[in-house]
């Protein structure tokens, strides 16, 4: 007996942390927690990380238009950033200034255009044996916009649209000044090991968000410049309201073409059969040089996204996000497409090394 217990051995139980077993059960249990807690913070702060995601995606336009410049102009970035907004600033102001009061006639004629012609479109489908009101299509079209997320909510009115715009603009300003201090910041907080890696990542995200967003703007200027002079040519009414809204719905891919879309036949249909066959001609016109020009030579060769998965990334994000989600599903997902393919190259890399490795070590 005495042998017996002069050979026995205590061992950690299950209520003792050095326990290897309890040491690696604590440690996946805490990475199941945080992820909730990550899952949880995503949902509660959805408005500042749109806010935050928007920013950044105006501080690589205002990266990239200071890098052209630099090009042609060999003075300090400071100077360059500046150039770019004032710029930018005083094209806004000019047109809206020439434009405005013209422009707020024509949306307030477009108003009762479409309803006028939604009506028709009711009439008909009811003619056909369809059940449907336009007061259905206008309850079923609040719903689709009440069911956005809770960004939505957020930037629902002029004064939230005004603020949320002003805080990414400013905060867009400041890290376009010195883009390269706040990515060392963020690089300052993960292991020495992981920063080369960090660093490739970002200078690759960087270049082909201001791919993506060069080529977003020529299409938002061809779109809307070509609709509006076309549609004038065509005598189409409100040509210039329809191209301002066209060049402004480019910036959303597969979503924004379908609403230009039908905006422009349905108020091109008003004007009778022919100016509504024209107006269909142009938007055809206008999309297929954008998607078989634009697109292909700037955006595509940067990102290579599938349509389908832009327009799934739309729809997911715009149910989560709201209006905010719509605008940025393209380039959260070019950013995400980056980081995997780095990463799966950076794995790559790590087996190629260790087979070598490895075949060294036999033939040795």
């Amino acid at each position: 007996m005495s042998d017996a217990h002069e050979h026995h051995v205590e061992l950690p139980g299950p209520s003792e942390a050095r326990s290897p077993l309890v040491s690696h059960e604590l440690k996946r249990a805490g990475v199941w927690f945080a992820l909730a807690i990550a899952v949880a913070l995503v949902v509660l702060l959805a408005q500042p990380l749109m806010l935050i995601m928007g920013a950044l995606v105006l501080a690589t336009m205002m990266d990239g238009g200071t890098r052209l410049l630099g090009r042609i102009l060999p003075i300090s970035r400071g100077w360059r950033l500046t150039i770019v907004l004032l710029g930018a600033v005083a094209f806004m102001a000019y047109t809206f200034y020439l434009t405005g009061s013209s422009l707020a006639a024509q949306a307030q004629a477009m108003r009762g255009i479409v309803e006028g012609q939604v009506a028709r479109i009711g009439g008909w489908m009811q003619q056909l044996g369809i059940s449907t009101t336009p007061d259905d299509l206008k309850s079923l079209a609040s719903q689709a916009m009440s069911s956005m997320g809770r960004v939505t909510a957020a930037v629902g009115t002029a004064v939230g649209a005004i603020t949320s715009g002003v805080m990414m603009l400013v905060l867009a300003i400041f890290i376009a000044v010195e883009p390269k201090l706040y990515e060392r910041g963020v690089a300052w907080m993960l292991p020495m090991e992981k920063r080369a890696h960090f660093y490739a990542i970002a200078d690759k995200m960087g270049w082909t968000l201001r791919r993506l967003m060069f080529g977003r703007l020529i299409g938002m200027a061809v779109e809307g410049v070509g609709t509006w002079l076309l549609l004038w040519a065509g005598g189409v009414p409100m040509a210039g309201l329809l191209g301002i809204l066209t060049g402004l719905f480019a910036f959303l891919p597969n979503i924004g073409s379908i609403i230009s879309g039908a905006l422009i036949i349905i108020v091109g249909f008003s004007g009778g059969t022919d100016t509504g066959l024209y107006a269909f001609g142009v938007y055809m016109a206008v999309q297929i040089v954008d998607g078989y020009l634009i697109v292909p030579m700037v955006a595509k060769r940067a990102t290579d996204l599938a349509p389908a998965l832009v327009l799934g990334a739309q729809i997911l994000f715009g149910a989560l996000f709201g209006i905010m989600g719509l605008f940025l599903a393209d380039p959260i997902v070019a950013m995400i497409k980056v980081y995997l393919e780095e990463r799966s190259k950076a794995l790559a890399g790590k087996k190629g090394l260790i087979q070598t490795g490895t075949g060294g070590a036999k033939d040795a």
